[in-house]
Parts: structure tokens; sequence; C-alpha cells
């Protein structure tokens, strides 16, 4: 399954994290297989990568936190390393030929923990009883040795060992559980193309609970056993929102959708490819809960099947999953999209205007701002293109970058083609410029 399109900006680095990747190479496939020890903290994996050189290669560089390398090969080779500030620097025994496919081997142990950013920690979280990943933007290699750029798709192979009252939840669809005295090994595999930061894995004391008999999309959640009644009343809208994204987004990009609730509080939900991870203060009942669940199911179609080229483009992930917040209430009864356009835009008038939202600098990436913005953009191409044209545009849009990686160049391209009005204007005023502009009539 290859990417549709693939914007020049992809084979550069990113702007935001210029230390994060190497844009000289792709990877094609990840297999990891990870043997985890929850009490003491401990990591002992091993990651082979199949991957492409995409110039001349006498070195290369994977992303990789603190853990001890016991070995590095290259196509089965040993090749030499060095391994200082999250980057293991490998050399080969013999240069890649530019479009030369070729394997790399990294054995590793340690103690994984959460990689340092100006957002906290990020990446592998140890809690209490067991352990789980919330990577976003550039926590990936606090688990793992990868190419950590969100244009580098790759599809996974995810085989987890831990003591046997642990349930694993992964990226992916669940292949085999094979159970060797204490320990078993869960062994997932994620077969759409899938950004580092978009891999994950949940470990704990979790019982599944199916949200619907037969539904179009299997979804099951995994919950502390206390929580599980709560959890099936709250999420039980869950496939109807999925359905109904089905119907205006298009076909939901995976194979199932899992939710995990995690016996920790939260500070907000977190989106993997498949998967989404809540903690036990999201469950309840009312607006503020339901949205939730929204905004994070969209995700699956906006910001992982369609994926940002670089993190200058976030407010496509964030402004398109806003805006499925407000179609699903007007959907289900609630408030229409445009009430949350309007309430959006009273809150955005009485904020600072300093924020260019196609390129909002690594500081602004994850401001409240930018969600509302990107919402109210979405919701302006919506009352310039009309009904039809604008569900249309949407539909067409996830169906032509599926699995692919996009720019907001694109999208600009891309919406143009619905309508004869230009839009020049609109995505001047709403995407360039730091002013809020008015709210579409």
């Amino acid at each position: 399954m290859k990417p549709k399109h693939v914007p020049a900006a992809a084979g550069a680095p990113d702007p935001y994290f210029p230390n994060s990747g190497d844009h000289r190479y792709r990877v094609h496939r990840y297999e990891l297989a990870l043997d985890y020890r929850p009490g003491p903290n401990r990591l002992a994996g091993s990651a082979r990568l199949s991957a492409v050189a995409d110039t001349a290669l006498t070195e290369f560089a994977l992303d990789l936190a603190e853990f001890r390398i016991g070995r590095v090969l290259v196509d089965g080779r040993a090749a030499r390393y060095t391994h200082r500030g999250g980057k293991l620097r490998i050399r080969p025994a013999r240069a890649l030929a530019p479009g030369a496919a070729f394997t790399v081997e990294v054995h590793y142990t340690g103690n994984p923990r959460p990689v340092r950013s100006p957002w906290g920690g990020l990446g592998w979280e140890e809690l209490t009883e067991g352990a789980l990943v919330a990577s976003q933007p550039v926590g990936a290699p606090s688990w793992f040795p990868c190419n950590d750029r969100p244009a580098d798709k790759a599809t996974y192979q995810l085989a987890v060992t831990t003591p046997s009252p642990f349930t694993v939840v992964a990226s992916g669809r669940l292949l085999t559980r094979t159970t060797r005295a204490s320990s078993t090994t869960w062994v997932y595999e994620q077969s759409a193309p899938t950004p580092t930061y978009l891999v994950t894995v949940s470990i704990g004391h979790y019982r599944p609970v199916p949200l619907a008999v037969r539904p179009a999309v299997p979804q099951t959640g995994y919950v502390p056993e206390r929580l599980a009644a709560a959890f099936a009343r709250d999420f039980a809208r869950q496939p109807e929102m999925t359905a109904y994204f089905g119907e205006v987004f298009g076909p939901y990009p995976f194979g199932e959708y899992s939710v995990v609730i995690a016996d920790e509080e939260l500070d907000v939900p977190v989106e993997a490819q498949g998967v989404a991870t809540f903690g036990t203060n999201h469950l309840g009942a009312g607006w503020e809960h339901e949205r939730l669940i929204a905004h994070e199911l969209a995700h699956q179609w906006f910001g992982n099947s369609v994926t940002i080229a670089d993190w200058r483009h976030i407010w496509l992930n964030e402004g398109f999953a806003k805006y499925a917040e407000w179609l699903w209430s007007e959907h289900a009864g609630g408030p229409g999209a445009a009430v949350h356009a309007a309430a959006a835009h009273r809150l955005l008038a009485g904020l600072p205007q300093d924020l260019r939202l196609d390129d909002p600098g690594r500081k602004l990436m994850f401001d409240d701002r930018l969600y509302q913005r990107g919402g109210l953009v979405v919701h302006a191409l919506r009352r310039t293109l009309g009904e039809d044209a604008f569900f249309a545009m949407l539909r067409d849009w996830t169906g032509a970058n599926r699995h692919g990686v996009v720019a907001t160049s694109d999208l600009r391209a891309h919406a143009a083609r619905y309508t004869t009005a230009p839009l020049g204007p609109l995505f001047e005023a709403w995407l360039e410029r730091p002013e809020l502009p008015p709210l579409p009539d």
C-alpha cells in the first residue's frame, strides 16, 4: 500500500524539528520484538527496519533515546555506530547506492522513559501498573529506533512480551497471543502505512468491551474491570459516530478501532493509528466528553490516513478534527456547526491575534487557537463551496490521499476544483494572516 502523493517538503528536514529523522532514506517496514517487565520498567528490544536509500549513503541516522545498544547490523553485517544525543549514527560496512534497498537491525535494552520536549515528556510513559505510549510529535524514539518524521510512513509488526496478567493493545490487528510459562507474547500487524508518532502500545490490566455486536468497523474498548459498565454507557454512540463519519468523510481507513481507558488521569486523550487512549477522567456524560470521542475518532481520517508532510501543517489534522466535533453535534441533534463556529469566533476575537495558521511555529503548534481557527477555516470553506460541493470535496480529499502525505498547498489546490469562485482570498485571510477575519455568512 503506497502513499498516493508525497509533497516535495516530505524529502526535506522538518523545519520545526530539524534534528528529528533522516530525510535521505525511507523506511517501508518495522518489525519490533519487545520484552517489557512493568515492575522494574525494563525493556529489551530488537528492531528490524526495511528501507530504501534516496541518495548515496556512507552513513545514516536513526532516532533512539538513551538505551544500551547490543549490536547493529546492516544487511546482516556488523556496522559501526555512535549513539549520543538521541541519535544512533550508523556506518555500514559497504556504502549504500541511491535506490538501494537495505535492512537495519538494532538490539537494545534499558529503562524506557519519555523524551523531553517543550510540552513535557513524550513517548513511553510508565504507569502505576503497566505503560502507555503517546508520541506526538517526537516521542517515538523513547521506545524504538526509527526515522522519526511524519512523512516517512511504514507498515509495522509489533511483538510484545509481558507478564501474563497484563493485556497488550497495539496499533493494528492482533495476529496471535501465545502464553509460555508466566509470559504472554502479543503480535500485532499494522498493514496500513503509519508515521512513527502514531504507533502505540498500551500495557495494563484491561477487560475487552465490544461496543457493538456487528459494527461495520470492529470496535473494542480495553478498560479496567471496574469501569467496564461506565465505558459501555459513555461510548455507546461511537459506532453510530463512526458510521456517520464514514458517510461524510469516506470509508473508515483502517481495519479496526480500539479505545483504551488507561487506569490513570491524562491531560488529554491521544490518538494513534487505529487506537485512541483516554484517561479515567475522560469518562462521563455531556458534550465535553462526547466531543473528545468525536475528535479522536476523526483523526483516523485526518492525521492518520491523510498525514501531514511536516509539522507546519498541523492545522490540517486539528482543524478537520475540530470541525468533526461540530458536524457530529449537528448530526446528533445538538447545536449546529454554525453555532459552534460563532462561539469559536467570539472566543478567538478576545484572544491575541498573533497566530499564522499555515505556519504557527513550534511554540504555538498545539495552541488551542490553532484548533478553533482550523475549524473555522473548514466552516468558511463549507459556506463558500455550498453543501454538496463541500461534502464532495471532503470525501474526495480523504479518498485521493488515503494513506498518503499532504501539505496545506495540496488542500488549497484540491478545494479550488469544487468552485469557480477564487479561493485565494479566503485562504490568505484565514491561513496567512494572523488577524481574525469576519465569520462568513
